[in-house]
């Protein structure tokens, strides 16, 4: 990890370099942001940017959500809907949550605002679901192990870490006095979990939510946010005034089918996008499975996204067991943003272990995210994905 940390900063501290070399940037393609009323308690500002006119039938034509359904709600921190305040007040929790044949189907994860997929040892895919509104969902999970780059996008939202246990390396990470997390392993947390014996260890293990919050609550964890975070997390535009990224000409590139395997190859998933309502709809082709979408067993509705985001990571292996360490601070690193059937290139940093991640396209304005549900894939330096 020292290793790793030390050739990031020196990476740094080259385009640092390189940035100061008296290069002027292009004219931003971004009229400057015009904000939105501040709610008080989702603390995010709303970024309007310029779109055309939808045309007749077009993901654009959505009914005025600009005022909110009743009486005070809020923004949400994670999607930018309207939530309650309570909600809105209520830390997230993110949990663990395997993606391979033997551990589908999953249980409420088209319920998860934001949610992560990226690599574990043996290229297997696992996920990190990120709920808000979390506390009366009846089975969540299943639930596997932590890896330390998780548990650095959970603080991100100042989550509840919810998993069963993990490798030796995180036990640092959990020791620090300001994580909070909820491990099966360790006994004052398991009313949290419980096992369905009509499914085979190791995944058959979830949580509940009135688990969690008695779990949380016995803890002495507060469920309010604790300041540790920073004031928003996304930059969002509301769905009466969406971000189709046309503003960015040629640099937007059409962007209706997203393979990702080439960078998880044990699931194979894939995006389609869907114009009738804007959404991309997630289904992937898992190893020694079929090729279909992918479900929540609960729901029994395919999971589907407003927001896509592509995010290259640096990476290095601990052991022969092919256990890895991200850099997941870092200001060196580019991605893709897809929203609305285009896409565009951006640049990631993250500064600080419960600093955001930010994204910035190429004239180096944050970029805009719409209102709805986030799929953050972080994929391996070297990896290829391709759209179309």
């Amino acid at each position: 990890m020292k290793k790793l940390r030390i050739w990031l900063a020196l990476g740094a501290v080259a385009a640092l370099l390189c940035a100061c070399a008296g290069v002027e940037p292009p004219d931003s393609p971004i009229i400057p942001d015009t904000f939105g009323e501040d709610s008080g308690l989702s603390e995010g500002p709303v970024g309007t940017v310029p779109v055309p006119e939808p045309s007749d039938g077009s993901a654009e034509e959505e009914t005025d959500d600009t005022i909110p359904p009743r009486e005070g709600m809020v923004r949400s921190r994670l999607t930018n809907e309207w939530v309650t305040p309570e909600v809105a007040e209520t830390r997230p929790i993110a949990v663990i949550i395997p993606n391979e044949t033997g551990a589908l189907p999953q249980y409420n994860l088209s319920e998860a605002s934001i949610l992560y997929e990226t690599l574990v040892e043996d290229r297997m895919s696992r996920m990190m679901a990120v709920y808000e509104d979390w506390e009366n969902l009846d089975t969540i999970g299943n639930v596997r192990s932590l890896r330390t780059y998780f548990a650095y996008w959970a603080f991100e939202w100042d989550a509840f870490l919810v998993h069963s246990g993990g490798p030796y390396f995180i036990d640092d990470l959990l020791a620090e006095p300001i994580t909070q997390n909820i491990n099966d392993h360790v006994g004052t947390d398991t009313d949290a979990f419980f096992r369905d014996s009509r499914r085979a260890s190791p995944h058959n293990l979830y949580v509940t939510g009135q688990g969690l919050l008695k779990t949380i609550n016995k803890k002495g964890y507060p469920l309010a946010y604790r300041g540790l975070t920073d004031s928003y997390h996304y930059l969002f535009t509301d769905r009466t005034n969406q971000n189709t990224l046309t503003q960015y000409g040629n640099d937007a590139k059409s962007a209706v089918y997203i393979d990702m395997s080439g960078c998880f190859p044990l699931t194979r998933c894939y995006f389609e996008y869907n114009e009738s309502d804007g959404l991309y709809y997630r289904s992937q082709h898992l190893s020694g499975g079929a090729d279909e979408p992918h479900v929540d067993a609960v729901t029994g509705q395919q999971l589907t996204f407003k927001n896509i985001l592509v995010q290259y990571i640096a990476y290095e292996e601990l052991n022969e067991e092919g256990y890895m360490v991200y850099g997941c601070h870092d200001n060196t690193k580019d991605g893709w943003f897809f929203t609305n059937g285009r896409g565009i290139h951006v640049n990631w940093e993250k500064s600080d272990d419960y600093g955001s991640t930010r994204y910035y396209d190429d004239y180096g304005n944050e970029i805009i995210l719409n209102t709805g549900k986030t799929m953050i894939c972080v994929v391996l330096e070297g990896d290829n994905f391709t759209f179309r």
